[in-house]
């Protein structure tokens, strides 16, 4: 496959795993206190619908999963995009981290903006002198009173500044070790981390789910060691993810990863397992999408700009899921597609224009010394 299809598919994953979160946090908002309608095992069709109904609720309940699935992204994608800078010569640190502050600050700080000065958010909590921590990404710090201030799925950004710091020391180990002894001892790291504070010396569980990164280093470390292998053989990589394998085994696998969940050992090794199914079907589905062009084209865009989406969308979504609910499936089903384009729409504006103003900033600052010697 050429780079550009390969950058396709995963946008295109990007794109279905946020789609998934703003689905699942759409759903817990709208059906918080849903009871199902007595059953009716009496006729053939009330039976179908019954089973169905079932089916879909407990599928919706599994949204949280894209969450592992888009950190076994961002370790895929940052490892490949480091590695092409390796290659070219020196990564230079230095402009690496001054890049990623470019990428990641300058949106989240326009989405706490919006979430201020937009009238259909829904506010929760008070704002006060916490949203500094929340500015500075510093969310663990008082973890329980600041992770999930004001909009709780900036949590995640919380992890990501973490890993970035990381990333360095990751990338050389990475390349040194090689893309399997990397795995298999970011694996022990984060699992034997996780039993410290999970079994051994019980923390708080937003320290595991992301308040302390070391304890999602596996799927992390699954994205880098994957972005390692798919270099050397994309396309045996892109045959096992795209064209079905990997979507079967991750359908396979799930009922064991979520048997992961039934005691506190077993809990050590959940969100990596149910990461990683998630990651595989998603994928799986991209592949499929990426073969037919104007589906893959409008779900690619929205992966390109999956960012903003996520920085602004559960504020929105928890505002008007309170304000439908109660909601029959059907008519939910309509409203979450309607509001997953208009945000999706805002989302794009809000980052275009934000990385527009900030290139515009930074190549002002640029010229600027060269202007003044031409005076």
């Amino acid at each position: 496959m050429t780079e550009r299809k390969r950058l396709l598919w995963i946008d295109i994953a990007k794109a279905l795993a946020i789609c998934w979160v703003v689905y699942f946090h759409f759903f817990r908002t709208v059906f918080e206190h849903y009871e199902f309608p007595p059953n009716d095992w009496h006729n053939i069709a009330a039976a179908t619908m019954s089973i169905l109904r079932t089916i879909w609720w407990q599928v919706s309940g599994l949204g949280f999963h894209a969450v592992g699935a888009f950190i076994i992204l961002s370790g895929l994608t940052l490892m490949q995009s480091t590695m092409r800078r390796a290659e070219s010569g020196q990564v230079g640190w230095g402009k690496w981290y001054f890049d990623r502050f470019v990428r990641l600050y300058p949106m989240y700080w326009v989405a706490h903006l919006v979430y201020l000065l937009s009238p259909f958010v829904a506010r929760l909590e008070p704002v006060d002198e916490r949203i500094i921590l929340s500015l500075l990404g510093l969310r663990f710090i008082n973890i329980e009173m600041n992770f999930m201030y004001l909009n709780a799925a900036w949590w995640y950004f919380s992890m990501l500044i973490q890993f970035y710091l990381l990333f360095p020391l990751l990338f050389l180990a990475a390349r040194k070790l090689g893309p399997v002894v990397f795995l298999l001892g970011a694996c022990a790291i984060g699992f034997f981390t996780r039993h410290l504070m999970l079994n051994v010396y019980p923390q708080h569980g937003l320290w595991i789910l992301g308040g302390f990164a070391i304890c999602r280093l596996p799927e992390f470390a699954l994205g880098m060691a994957l972005g390692m292998w798919h270099t050397r053989w994309t396309s045996r990589v892109e045959r096992l993810l795209l064209r079905g394998p990997g979507f079967i085994a991750g359908l396979i696998l799930y009922p064991f990863a979520l048997k992961t969940y039934s005691n506190g050992i077993a809990y050590v090794f959940a969100d990596f397992a149910t990461g990683a199914c998630c990651f595989l079907a998603i994928v799986g589905v991209a592949g499929l999408i990426a073969m037919i062009q104007t589906p893959a084209k409008l779900f690619a865009l929205i992966g390109t700009y999956s960012y903003g989406l996520y920085l602004i969308h559960q504020p929105y979504v928890i505002w008007l899921g309170l304000k439908i609910r109660p909601q029959s499936i059907g008519a939910f089903l309509i409203t979450f597609v309607i509001t997953l384009a208009v945000l999706s729409a805002w989302g794009m504006i809000l980052e275009k224009s934000t990385n527009a103003f900030v290139n515009k900033l930074l190549r002002t600052k640029t010229r600027s010394p060269a202007a003044k010697m031409s005076i």
